[in-house]
């Protein structure tokens, strides 16, 4: 167990595309860069413009709230308790509408918690026939042991992030997971699938979780090779071709992979940015583009690891 923790350290750095900075020096992390990036107010004319909905794939941020409230699915809010006790996992769970059985996603955050963005992929997720399951890791770190939700804004929520220990994250995730899994409607497989600071956790997630059926990264780094023999599921990656901070890393992991026997299967996507499936409407179409192709392989690679 000792071991599996320690491959869960590149995850705990502040969300950008270095994944693989430690955390001591916050202000050097490359990964702040991301999060102020995606905070700065942009003037009219920078604003990016807003897409009709392609409801074949998940929402843009913009098209999140808008998604969630025309969703005929079933979403609740759970409160998952620890097993150690102490603070609820606060959760959002999505039920696909099916007359089987359904696979367990858990949808990890970005550096900027459970917002109305990942509830939307959640959504989709479920539309697509999972159990979408999306914790609030954050739960119990925000002002008066709120979460994500009890943050003035986006930078006091990517603070937070940075209190999360390897431990905390690993038996958070193992709590919701346990729970999902053991539902009645679900059929004992899981997945997880994460964004940026999350697509992180969701590959060192599948080395410090033998259970697990398949993880995706979504612009997110691997663990240290030396943890990758650990991992039992495949892995899916996606990563923007014009984020070489973290694109840079896909050819050592994949040789690592190979190496040590694992399923790895990364695609880069020409011209995408850091962030391409949440910010649909950047770079000049190349975002839109990754995403048309990213979120099919996505659906795929999940069906096929937990039918």
């Amino acid at each position: 167990m000792r071991k599996a923790l320690i491959v869960l350290v590149p995850f705990l750095t502040v969300c950008s595309a270095a994944h693989s900075q430690a955390p001591a020096k916050p202000a050097a992390d490359p990964h702040a860069e991301h999060a102020a990036a995606a905070m700065a107010p942009a003037t009219a004319a920078e604003a990016a413009p807003v897409l009709p909905r392609d409801e074949s794939m998940p929402p843009a941020e913009e098209q999140a709230k808008a998604a969630l409230e025309k969703s005929p699915r079933h979403g609740e809010w759970i409160d998952v308790k620890m097993p150690s006790g102490g603070t609820p996992i606060r959760t959002w769970v999505v039920y696909p509408e099916r007359k089987d059985k359904a696979a367990v996603v858990l949808v990890i955050h970005e550096i900027f918690g459970l917002s109305d963005w990942i509830r939307g992929v959640s959504d989709q997720l479920a539309k697509e026939g999972f159990i979408a399951v999306a914790p609030d890791l954050l739960s119990g770190k925000g002002p008066g042991g709120g979460g994500t939700e009890s943050a003035a804004s986006r930078d006091d929520v990517v603070k937070l992030i940075q209190t999360l220990t390897p431990e905390e994250t690993t038996a958070r995730l193992n709590a919701v997971r346990d729970w999902a899994i053991k539902l009645p409607s679900a059929n004992g497989k899981s997945a997880t699938t994460g964004f940026c600071w999350g697509g992180s956790a969701s590959f060192a997630y599948a080395a410090a979780q033998p259970g697990l059926n398949a993880a995706v990264v979504f612009y997110g780094t691997a663990p240290e090779a030396s943890a990758l023999a650990a991992i039992k599921a495949p892995v899916l990656g996606n990563y923007g071709g014009d984020d070489a901070r973290v694109t840079a890393t896909v050819a050592p992991t994949q040789e690592a992979m190979k190496k040590a026997g694992k399923t790895y299967e990364p695609r880069v996507y020409d011209g995408a940015g850091h962030g391409f499936l949440r910010q649909q409407t950047g770079k000049e179409g190349a975002n839109l583009k990754a995403t048309r192709e990213a979120w099919p392989k996505t659906l795929a690679f999940l069906r096929d690891a937990t039918k």
